[in-house]
């Protein structure tokens, strides 16, 4: 009798943890289940996951600022060479805070205390809408987090830092549902398909904590941009259209980069039909720039003047009056709009993003700089050059065109008529070229470089003949001008100036060096050939008959120089 009671004892004991232990189970399972379901439910699986960041320091109370900004958050900053990109997060119901609002505090990481060590004015503020809305301040001295604070009182938590040198800024969801995500940090080679197969795309939620991710394929990967298959999970996600999942690139082996790129949807492929409709632009023009805001007006008015009917401007990191101007041309019924592209030495990949973008609405985009100009030396206007070169039915998807490099042409002072009447002398042999493409022939790649893209099989490119279509390269300005370009070069692949690599190339002026320092002799170099088409021909077309005017020019900025040439003062 007694064996038998403890025997009933331990079977009661056994069968009390057995029920704990399926109970907890069961809850376990059920939450990770129904955390997963329309992710399994697609064939797909999630992996968790961590990925690192930057710490920051808490912050408490700024001196003299007591409470923290309710809603408003950060939610991003990306630590540039020479400034720190603050990007702001607000409630649906918040207002817009300008340049004058904010200040950037600079807290110290290793101390204890959470006081700010220095206080500075922003360097610049995109604010026009919500999404976009960066706040740019002066670069962080070193062992400095930074976060913002409102001068009427009160701070913003900072949010996770992350370094520009290893970084996935964009992504894209194109037609095809495929997700083209834009990256720093590979360092892949120029023009080259490098080895999909060593890298996985993530997507996520957050990167900053352990939570869930899902990895997808990588279909390309080249340069700076990688193609990737789109889960259907993240398609049909209501997170994806409110930007909260992020995707970035695994590189297997060696962890996952951050990323700050929350993909956005393009639209879809049109359905096949009899004949596609026709797309509401011909010709448009692509362009990345940056303090290129008094050159702006000229280039935009004479290319309306020979066909082009939209522009893209790609600003990269302008400090000038570029918002102004492309606002006040936008009120005179030019078609044009400004993309804040802050990421440096990004032009291949930016030129690639404007590719998707004008593909819906333009036939051809001409992929150029804001001192390059196409001339017809026969008078053509580009939509009969495309025409005459592409023809009807044509498998063309490209047209190259030769690029003339003028120089400062004896000038000495900004020309105020213009680059296209200023400057009239240049070399003798053209130094590239630059393209037309037909964004839908444009190779899924997306490769680009020099301002000329791989196309899809079945199409090729034709090369316009000169007495047809140059590019007059106004390259080689004025001093004061040309100097400017010691900055920073905005290629990927194009060596900065003060940088000792690749002295011979062609992106350098010939005998110049690497010192930002002005020749004795700079007004009259670059001269082998007199070449006044085409100011002859804005001069005809363009001239104001009462006031002797070009549409772009300042009247009250106009004098006479030495030349004979008018030139701002």
């Amino acid at each position: 009798m007694k064996d038998r009671r403890k025997r009933d004892v331990v079977t009661w004991n056994r069968f009390f943890w057995c029920t704990l232990f399926l109970v907890f189970f069961c809850i376990l399972f059920s939450g990770f289940t129904f955390s997963t379901f329309r992710i399994f439910f697609f064939g797909e699986k999630f992996h968790p996951e961590i990925v690192s960041t930057w710490r920051t320091p808490a912050m408490e109370a700024l001196s003299g600022d007591s409470a923290v900004v309710p809603a408003l958050s950060i939610r991003e900053t990306v630590i540039l060479p020479d400034q720190v990109l603050v990007f702001l997060k607000y409630p649906s119901s918040s207002q817009l805070l300008t340049e004058e609002d904010l200040l950037c505090v600079y807290l110290s990481v290793n101390k204890s205390s959470s006081q700010p060590q220095l206080k500075l004015p922003p360097n610049h503020m995109d604010d026009k809408d919500f999404d976009h809305h960066i706040v740019r301040c002066p670069l962080n001295p070193r062992d400095h987090t930074v976060s913002l604070a409102l001068k009427s009182g009160g701070y913003i938590h900072p949010g996770p830092t992350h370094r520009w040198d290893s970084l996935v800024y964009e992504a894209l969801i194109d037609r095809d549902n495929t997700t083209v995500v834009f990256v720093k940090g590979l360092n892949l080679r120029p023009e080259k398909l490098s080895n999909a197969s060593r890298y996985e795309c993530v997507y996520g939620w957050d990167f900053r904590r352990p939570k869930f991710i899902l990895r997808s394929q990588v279909i390309s990967m080249a340069q700076e941009i990688v193609r990737c298959k789109t889960p259907l999970s993240i398609l049909r996600n209501p997170r994806v259209a409110n930007g909260s999942i992020k995707a970035s690139i695994r590189i297997k082996g060696r962890g996952t980069l951050h990323s700050i790129a929350r993909p956005v949807f393009r639209s879809k492929k049109p359905e096949p039909g009899p004949a596609e409709e026709e797309k509401a632009h011909e010709i448009c023009i692509c362009t990345m720039l940056r303090n290129q805001a008094r050159f702006l007006r000229e280039w935009v008015i004479y290319h309306a003047q020979i066909g082009v009917q939209r522009w893209y401007i790609y600003d990269n990191n302008s400090d000038d009056e570029i918002e102004d101007v492309i606002d006040s041309l936008a009120s005179s019924n030019f078609n044009i709009s400004r993309h804040v592209w802050p990421w440096i030495k990004t032009q291949e990949a930016g030129f690639a993003h404007c590719a998707l973008r004008a593909r819906e609405s333009c036939e051809w985009v001409g992929f150029i700089d804001v001192d390059e100009f196409f001339h017809s030396p026969s008078g053509l206007t580009l939509h009969d050059v495309i025409s005459n070169q592409s023809g009807s039915g044509s498998n063309v998807g490209e047209i190259r065109t030769s690029c003339y490099s003028f120089g400062p042409s004896g000038l000495k002072l900004v020309p105020s008529q213009g680059v296209t009447v200023g400057y009239t002398c240049r070399l003798g042999v053209p130094e590239r070229h630059k393209s037309i493409v037909k964004p839908e022939a444009l190779n899924s790649t997306l490769i680009n470089v020099v301002h000329h893209f791989h196309l899809s099989k079945g199409f090729r490119y034709v090369n316009a003949d000169r007495g047809v279509l140059v590019i007059n390269h106004y390259k080689y300005q004025v001093w004061e001008v040309f100097k400017e370009k010691f900055y920073r070069r905005v290629a990927t692949y194009v060596t900065d100036w003060q940088n000792e690599q690749n002295v011979g190339s062609k992106d350098r002026a010939p005998g110049l060096g690497t010192r930002a320092v002005e020749p004795p002799d700079w007004s009259s170099k670059f001269c082998e050939v007199t070449d006044t088409g085409l100011r002859d021909l804005v001069l005809q077309k363009f001239t104001d008959p009462l006031t002797n005017h070009l549409p772009w020019q300042e009247e009250e900025d106009v004098e006479i120089n030495e030349y004979g040439f008018g030139s701002a003062k």
